[in-house]
């Protein structure tokens, strides 16, 4: 399982998402343009002192990553999708590719794989997204419960 995540632009939200790969062993692919510098104090601060442990691929841009992966097993992550993520069907080697905070995922990724992409409900019509790391963290633990790869003596 991969973690993906296009253009980030606020760096807690980088961080934290890194601290959730470093706490369940997933490599994070950051893609494009960020919007700030790796080593900017905030990304690591959030990240804490577990940068060590999180293994980290760059990718120049979208297209070059997708032409890298060639994977049928991409899933995206927009307000714009239209089925659930808890009905996703989750498998070892699964990339969940998620857009950045202001812009998303770019508009020809959901018409190009609109089967792919699943969104989070939000229940209240006001509300137009949760934040990125929270997102990812729900889908995140949903995709390791589903590949059973949540147990207490997994070391």
């Amino acid at each position: 399982m991969h973690v993906v995540l296009v253009e980030p632009q606020i760096p807690p939200n980088t961080g934290n998402i890194a601290r959730l790969c470093a706490a369940t062993k997933l490599p994070l692919h950051l893609v494009g343009s960020l919007g700030f510098s790796i080593t900017d104090s905030q990304v690591k601060r959030a990240g804490l002192d577990y940068w060590e442990y999180v293994q980290i691929e760059r990718h120049g841009s979208l297209e070059q990553f997708l032409k890298g992966v060639q994977s049928t097993r991409l899933f995206f992550f927009s307000t714009k999708g239209k089925r659930a993520y808890v009905q996703a069907r989750f498998q070892e080697g699964d990339f969940l590719v998620f857009g950045s905070e202001t812009n998303g995922l770019p508009a020809w990724v959901l018409e190009q794989y609109s089967d792919r992409v699943w969104r989070i409900p939000i229940r209240h019509p006001e509300v137009r997204s949760l934040n990125l790391s929270n997102a990812v963290s729900i889908v995140v633990y949903e995709a390791l419960r589903q590949t059973g790869r949540l147990s207490d003596s997994e070391s």
